[in-house]
């Protein structure tokens, strides 16, 4: 019987041989350095098919990785104490489930290339596996256009515990502040996203910080426009299919303005 170091060396052997430029590349004895390499490998590979082997591999490898952070259902999260349809909660979005998390994507929409980097699109391509790139990629193909900011667009999850993911490009902000445009475009990720989420009845979403982190959206402002922006979406859409919004935090920064904006405190 083929063991677990075995099958994840076969992955890494299969995903090296891809690429000649890779031959001097050698593959560690830790399992935490050939997750690493997998990782980064993942993350440089261009969109294109997998072999049924090589999906069977990653798979079995993701859902390991899965099991081992724990997945978290949204129900056992506490709802706010001012909108029992809004919920605060602080953690890795990879381990939420949920019906679709929010990614904040880039204008190619087809991840993070840079190896082992520690946004949100990487953290999100990474747990879900290859295939997200290639439908990414099959919808920009049949787009023929980058991704404008403030739209939206929906692809299955594989590997994560959510059933969808839906992809957002957010303002990049220049300079000190960002602008009225730059709030507008921010806003237009949550109603769009929400929209969305409500056509394919969804009942539960969780957003990230969507613009706070490369795209140096200020953290207050940007939880303000989130709430607000929310808020208004379930009030003028008493029919929507959405029950339950997740605001997924990672740093303590944005979890303390959601508590304090949601009423936890």
């Amino acid at each position: 019987m083929t063991s677990y170091k075995e099958q994840l060396d076969a992955l890494l052997r299969g995903l090296l041989a891809e690429r000649s430029e890779y031959s001097s590349i050698t593959i560690p004895d830790s399992i935490a350095d050939k997750r690493n390499l997998l990782r980064s490998l993942m993350n440089v590979r261009m969109p294109a098919p997998l072999s049924k082997h090589l999906i069977t591999l990653q798979d079995s490898e993701l859902a390991a990785q899965r099991k081992e952070k724990g997945v978290v259902d949204f129900n056992t999260i506490p709802v706010s104490p001012l909108n029992h349809r809004l919920r605060l909660w602080q953690g890795d979005i990879t381990r939420l489930k949920v019906d679709a998390i929010i990614n904040a994507a880039n204008s190619q929409m087809l991840g993070c290339f840079i190896p082992m980097h520690r946004c949100i699109d990487n953290a999100i391509h990474s747990a879900a596996g290859m295939q997200l790139r290639e439908e990414c990629a099959e919808i920009m193909r049949a787009q023929g256009h980058e991704e404008p900011t403030g739209q939206a667009k929906i692809t299955h999850a594989y590997n994560l515990p959510s059933k969808w993911v839906i992809h957002t490009v957010g303002p990049i902000v220049h300079g000190d502040h960002p602008t009225d445009e730059d709030c507008h475009l921010l806003a237009d990720c949550y109603r769009n996203s929400l929209s969305l989420a409500d056509k394919h009845n969804l009942r539960s979403i969780a957003f990230c910080c969507i613009s706070t982190g490369e795209f140096r959206f200020p953290h207050e402002k940007a939880a303000e426009i989130a709430v607000t922006t929310v808020s208004e979406f379930l009030d003028s859409h008493p029919a929507s299919s959405l029950a339950s919004i997740i605001f997924n935090v990672f740093k303590e920064v944005d979890y303390h303005l959601y508590k304090k904006i949601l009423g936890y405190e």
